[in-house]
């Protein structure tokens, strides 16, 4: 609505009038005379009865003109009214403008949008860190803890508390309490709403008033509001402006509801007025653009966009350039590299391993060269039980006094359990493992790109010894809780070089491993138990089954995608009561060809019942315990390698995959193992000639020593046009018995009419898997697959 002033007639009483600082032209039009609209600035004669295109309202009566009447008494004049002043509106031209949100109606909402949207995820991921495989996995249970348990705590807890972040839980809390600060604002600020203008509410009238009622209306009103008969109420803060606004807006109701061209504007416009101007609102403070803030926002836009976005791109750009892919330092992978060795062993790799620039970040200053004389002397002392050969020991002293040799005679002492008796390098001895252990999936991936067997191998081995503390061809027993040298010598007959796996161990009868550890000076009841208890825990995978086999089809041809199956159960050292294998659960059922949800992995799996039905099973991963390894700092999840070498060359024929979950439970809810049939499956293309493929398939646990699987697998291509015709040959099926082509066959044969051709047992079988043995009959496997026993 537009604002209004009051102007004093020749009888000093207040008439109403709009603005003088208004001004427009006025438009001429043919009809009735013209007059000059007192107190409108507005230079040119308004026409009447028609609205003037100044765009504001001008007060008018039904006659050509309003009349001034002198008084005999006083010679002054008084305005006479014929009829209640009517208000004509002309078309108002539309503005806009910008304006910042200095009510806090919008801005609160905005800011509180975008700080959740950053703080919420971030703080979830600081709360509940459970995309990390180790904080979802579950423990082996065990009471043992190391003479240094409090260093190697203190370490794991260090290495968690890094992974959280220190920025990360700055920018939390900085979140979280302007998020608090928006809130508040929404609370405490009062909601203010754009009210829609009605004259019906206006005049006090129903929607369904008619025009009597409120011709009625407006005559009460405006004998009781005009401005000449009511006058501001101090007590209820009244002035005359608002006084004159209240009447304006009477009036104008009353107009909109009668005079049709106003009414018109209302129903249009939903306003008297015509259009309104309106205004783009901006949802941030209104002290941004405030004097003498000015340069606080530029100082803050300069901060953001010239300092921090370039030093986090920065930050990120170059860290991508100084990493490898596997995790280490370009210099660290490059000195591996150069290190390289075909027929290193574990010892070799262990002696490249402290060639890593990480370790510089542990010694650096001073750390390098103090204690390292105590830590050799330390080392020479005890080179029997850390493993340590005489070609170690040459390497160690090859090397210059400084951070590697440091490096290396550490991870040493930390692989034979020495004692350094030393607080400080006792802490760097434990310090040290879990980024040698880092570093050797870097020397693993140059191993692959090589394609020895022998490095491949040597460095997982040497991954599973770090994360054991075992010196490499230490015997697997020392993985158990409180055994020793001394104890293992007792059990193994004091035979250094051939060394008996925990399986052995645990086949033993109880009583007679308990006459060879439970002695004076050896173990107590209590330390046997305990560590019998681990090993009855520990995830060992044994292979039942592994065959190859194409998705769909019953032959393997060269070039085709090609899956390697491996079923095994995971069986702890020392199980009872094994259950025998059932042979069902050795078959790998195929989806149907139109089942396009199972081939897409939307599907559960299914697997042989009884009766030969597939049954579906619950597919969701399950995750096995966190690797049992109490001197390593960081908790660490096991993962299984499987890959495929050629034994005649010593290469590598099909690279290693990588499984860190299986299809079916391990453990149950009393803890004891389930025995299911878990299933792996790598798939790589065939060779692209037909022939019979023999390799040798390993699988590999990262974090246990002597738990690794190691058999002949044979693969069996066939020649692409052989295997079409084999198909279209078992395709042709025997006539109906109810033809009179069946009845003759009947005749002559002898044979049961209607009956397809049966097939041989070797066929059936390669429908279920791979059919790559279409001339060798074999009930067990499809492929020329040796496996080994479970036992």
């Amino acid at each position: 609505a537009l604002s209004t002033f009051v102007t004093k007639g020749p009888t000093g009483k207040p008439l109403l009038a709009l603005p003088e600082t208004t001004t427009a032209e006025a438009a001429t039009s043919a009809g009735t005379s013209t007059s000059l609209f007192r107190g409108h600035d507005c230079q040119k004669k308004v026409t009447w009865p028609k609205p003037a295109d100044c765009g504001h309202f001008i007060p008018r009566t039904k006659s050509s003109t309003s009349t001034w009447k002198k008084q005999p008494a006083n010679g002054a004049t008084r305005h006479r009214q014929s009829r209640a002043p009517e208000l004509v509106a002309a078309p108002v031209k539309m503005s806009s403008d910008y304006s910042y949100d200095a009510e806090a109606q919008f801005y609160p909402f905005f800011i509180l949008a975008i700080t959740s949207i950053i703080t919420l995820p971030l703080g979830y991921t600081l709360v509940f860190p459970s995309k990390d495989i180790e904080a979802k996995a579950p423990r082996i249970q065990s009471d043992f803890k190391p003479e240094h348990v409090d260093l190697i705590d203190k370490q794991r807890k260090a290495h968690e508390k890094k992974q959280r972040r220190i920025v990360r839980v700055i920018a939390v809390l900085i979140g979280l309490a302007v998020m608090a600060g928006m809130i508040y604002l929404i609370i405490h600020t009062q909601s203010v709403t754009q009210k829609i203008w009605n004259p019906y509410d206006i005049l006090g009238i129903s929607d369904s008033a008619d025009e009597k009622t409120i011709k009625k209306v407006y005559k009460q009103l405006s004998r009781r509001l005009h401005p000449d008969k009511v006058k501001p109420d101090p007590a209820k803060n009244e002035t005359i402006e608002s006084l004159n606004n209240a009447y304006v807006e009477i009036s104008k109701a009353y107009q909109a509801l009668t005079d049709e061209e106003i009414r018109n504007n209302y129903i249009q416009y939903g306003h008297p007025d015509g259009k309104q101007s309106f205004s783009i609102g901006i949802a941030l403070p209104q002290f941004i653009i405030s004097d003498g803030n000015g340069k606080f926002v530029v100082l803050a836009y300069t901060l953001l966009l010239g300092v921090l976005l370039p030093y986090l791109v920065g930050s990120w750009w170059y860290g991508t350039q100084r990493m490898s892919k596997d995790g280490v330092l370009l210099e660290s992978a490059n000195n591996l590299f150069r290190a390289y060795d075909e027929n290193v062993d574990e010892g070799g790799v262990v002696t490249a391993l402290s060639s890593g620039k990480e370790f510089d970040t542990v010694l650096k200053g001073d750390k390098a060269e103090s204690g390292l004389s105590k830590l050799e002397s330390k080392l020479q002392a005890n080179a029997e039980q850390a493993g340590v050969s005489q070609k170690d020991k040459q390497a160690l002293e090859d090397l210059d006094s400084g951070v590697r040799r440091k490096a290396l005679a550490l991870l040493r002492s930390y692989l034979g359990r020495v004692e350094l008796e030393d607080a400080a390098l006792d802490s760097a001895k434990y310090e040290v493992a879990p980024i040698a252990h880092a570093l050797t999936r870097s020397f693993s991936a140059i191993a692959q790109a090589y394609g020895n067997t022998g490095p491949i191998l040597a460095a997982y081995s040497t991954s599973q010894h770090l994360i054991q503390a075992l010196p490499p061809k230490a015997s697997p027993l020392l993985q158990l809780p409180h055994f020793t040298q001394d104890i293992v010598r007792q059990v193994e007959g004091g035979d250094s070089k051939v060394h008996i796996s925990l399986q052995q161990f645990m086949d033993l009868p109880d009583e007679l491993r308990r006459n060879l550890v439970v002695r004076n000076n050896l173990l107590t009841e209590a330390q046997y138990k305990s560590a019998v208890n681990v090993a009855q825990q520990l995830p060992q995978l044994r292979v039942a089954k592994a065959f190859f086999k194409v998705t769909g089809e019953r032959f393997i041809i060269p070039s085709s995608l090609v899956t390697l199956v491996v079923k095994g159960r995971i069986i702890p050292p020392g199980s009872e009561n094994v259950p025998e294998v059932n042979e069902l659960d050795l078959e790998d059922i195929d989806p149907a060809e139109d089942d396009l949800e199972a081939y897409l992995g939307r599907k559960k799996k299914t697997i042989k019942g009884p009766d030969g039905k597939p049954i579906p099973v619950d597919d969701k991963p399950i995750l096995p315990p966190l690797a049992h390894a109490p001197y390593f700092a960081r908790d660490h999840a096991p993962k299984w390698y499987v890959f495929l070498t050629d034994s005649k060359q010593g290469k590598m024929a099909v690279p290693p995959f990588t499984f860190t979950q299986f299809d079916q439970p391990i453990f149950g809810d009393d803890g004891k193992p389930t025995f299911n049939m878990q299933t792996l499956k790598a798939q790589f293309a065939a060779p692209p000639q037909a022939g019979h493929y023999t390799f040798v398939m390993h699988v590999v646990c990262d974090s246990y020593v002597g738990f690794d699987t190691k058999m002949e697998v044979t693969l069996v291509v066939e020649e692409a046009n052989k295997a079409a015709a084999m198909v279209a040959e078992d395709d042709i099926s025997e006539p109906d018995e109810d033809s009179i082509a069946g009845q003759m066959q009947a005749l002559k044969g002898g044979s049961v009419p209607g009956a397809t051709k049966p097939r041989r047992k070797d066929d059936d079988d390669s429908d279920e898997e791979s059919g790559t043995d279409d001339d060798v009959q074999d009930d067990t496997s499809e492929t020329n697959t040796d496996t080994e026993d479970e036992s």
